[in-house]
């Protein structure tokens, strides 16, 4: 077991194919167990479960962000700056559709990061970010 506890989460998705090929395929996350209504990926480190679950599957809705509609129900992970220019470069290439940009956020301020957020092919919403300074990341 690794010394920092592993993160869990499990979320709806309309269609199992379309889970892998954006989970697996695009993003690159390892494939763990599977059944026909639920398969595990390794997010980076962390169990994520997409469940066969379509009647869940819905947009969040938004809060303003220092001025961004950020969706409230997000989910994501935190890179070194480099892993996250070379994701964003992966996803631009890919044609995503990204709900919010890549950019930086809180430019010049604590806790100032680099920001993307886009939408699984189920309408959930991720924020992959960076900060130049991890110290930052739970700086007031």
């Amino acid at each position: 077991m690794p010394a920092t506890p592993l993160f869990h989460l499990a979320f709806p998705v309309r269609d199992i194919a379309e889970a892998r090929r954006f989970y697996g395929d695009l993003l690159g996350c390892p494939e763990g167990r599977s059944s026909d209504a639920w398969v595990d990926f390794d997010f980076y480190g962390h169990q994520v479960v997409a469940h066969l679950s379509p009647d869940e599957c819905r947009n969040a809705p938004t809060g303003d962000v220092d001025g961004d509609q950020v969706p409230v129900r997000h989910f994501g992970v935190i890179l070194d700056i480099p892993a996250w220019e070379k994701l964003a470069a992966k996803l631009q290439g890919a044609g995503t559709k990204f709900i919010i940009e890549p950019h930086v956020r809180f430019k010049g301020e604590v806790g100032e990061q680099a920001t993307m957020f886009f939408l699984d092919p189920s309408g959930n919403a991720l924020e992959f970010k960076a900060f130049a300074d991890m110290g930052q990341v739970f700086a007031k």
